[in-house]
C-alpha cells in the first residue's frame, strides 16, 4: 500500500520522509560505502520507488553551515549561492525541488539570505524555498521576501518548543509545511537506549546535555509509556511517536533518519497506526510530564544558532 501524501507548496509529497544525516555523520560509526549504497537501494524499494524519472523524485537539500573560524553558520548571499552551485554539482542535477537555509545567520538580515535563494527560483533551478529553526518573526520576514514553503525544525514528543515559541502557529498561518527532524527524539523515543553508555564513543549524542545520566529516567519513562500504548496497536514505541506527530496536522511531514532497512520499514509503517483522540491526548500528557528536559538540546555553541532573530535589513 503506497504512503499517503501531504501538501508541500503545490506538490504532493510522502507523509513520512527520510533524514540522511546519520548515514554520514553524527550518530556513531559511519557504515562502509557498500552498506550505505545497499541501504539507499533499499530506501528506493521500500517506499521511495525508483522511477528513473527525475520529475517524479522530490529532492530537498540545504546549505548555510560553515564551521570555519569559529563561525558555525554563514548565510551571506555569496556563500549561499556558492553552496547551491556545489549542491548541483554533488547531486548531479540541474534543479532542486526544495532548498533550505540551514540556519539563519545572526549577522545577516534574513531578507538577504532568502533573496539569494530566490534568484534560483526565478531562474527555474529551485522550486521551493525553505528555512530551518528560525524564530516566528524571522519566518515572517523571510516569507515577505519570498514565499517559504517549508520549515524544518526539531519537533517531537521529546521537544515541543515550536508549540511554545510561536513557530508552529506561524507556519500554519503562512501555509508552510512543518518538516520535523529528529521526530524520534534522536532515538530517545524508541526505547532502544536506556543509558548514555548505550551510545558509541563517536556518537555526538554523548555531547548533548539532554542525554545526560541525570535526565535518562525522564527518557525511559516516556519511552516506556509509548511502548505500552503501542502494544494496543501491535506497534512499536517509535511508531506511536511518529503517529502522534502525524496526528498534529496535515502540515506536518516528519523525516526520521535511520541507517538500517529494518527501521526504515518500521518508520514508514507508522502511518498505519491509528490513534484515537483520547490516545493523542494521553501521549501529550506523557510528554509534558517528561518536559522540560534537563539541559539544552545542543552544546552551547550551537544552541545559540537556533530560533534566532536576524538583524534588520
Amino acid at each position: 500500500m503506497p504512503l499517503p501524501t501531504r501538501k508541500l507548496g503545490n506538490s504532493e509529497v510522502a507523509a513520512i520522509g527520510w533524514g540522511g544525516m546519520g548515514l554520514s555523520t553524527a550518530y556513531g560509526p559511519t557504515p562502509p560505502d557498500e552498506e550505505r549504497l545497499a541501504f539507499l537501494d533499499a530506501l528506493y524499494a521500500s517506499g521511495f520507488k525508483r522511477t528513473g524519472k527525475r520529475n517524479e523524485i522530490f529532492l530537498a537539500t540545504k546549505g548555510g553551515f560553515f564551521f570555519q573560524s569559529g563561525r558555525p553558520v554563514n548565510a551571506e548571499p555569496e556563500y549561499i549561492k556558492s553552496a547551491i552551485e556545489k549542491s548541483f554539482a554533488r547531486l548531479g542535477v540541474n534543479t532542486i525541488d526544495l532548498y533550505y537555509l540551514h540556519r539563519p545567520d545572526a549577522t545577516v538580515p534574513i531578507e538577504k539570505s532568502i533573496a539569494a535563494i530566490a534568484e534560483y527560483v526565478k531562474a527555474g533551478k529551485i522550486k521551493y524555498v525553505g528555512i530551518c529553526e528560525c524564530s516566528a518573526d524571522t519566518l515572517r520576514r523571510a516569507n515577505a521576501t519570498h514565499p517559504i514553503s517549508a520549515v524544518q525544525t526539531e519537533y517531537s514528543l521529546a521537544e515541543l518548543i515550536i508549540e511554545r515559541n510561536g513557530l508552529l502557529d506561524t507556519c500554519r498561518e503562512l501555509g508552510a509545511a512543518v518538516v520535523p527532524f529528529a521526530p524520534l527524539g534522536k532515538g530517545l523515543l524508541t526505547g532502544q537506549y536506556r543509558s548514555p553508555d548505550d551510545f558509541a564513543e563517536t556518537d555526538n549524542r554523548r555531547l548533548f546535555p539532554r542525554f545526560s545520566k541525570e535526565n535518562f529516567p525522564n527518557v525511559i519513562r516516556l519511552a516506556d509509556g509509548l511502548k505500552a500504548i503501542g502494544e494496543r496497536h501491535s506497534a512499536t514505541a517509535g511508531q506511536v511517536a511518529l503517529a502522534w506527530l502525524l496526528g498534529q496536522g496535515n502540515e506536518v511531514i516528519p523525516i526520521p533518519g535511520t541507517k538500517t532497512v529494518k527501521y526504515l520499514e518500521e518508520n514508514l509503517g507508522s502511518w498505519k497506526v491509528s490513534l484515537t483522540e483520547e490516545e493523542l491526548q494521553e501521549i501529550r500528557v506523557l510528554a509534558e510530564k517528561a518536559d522540560p528536559w534537563t539541559g539544552p538540546r545542543f552544546p552551547a555553541w550551537f544552541t545559540a544558532e537556533s530560533f534566532i532573530d536576524t538583524p534588520p535589513l
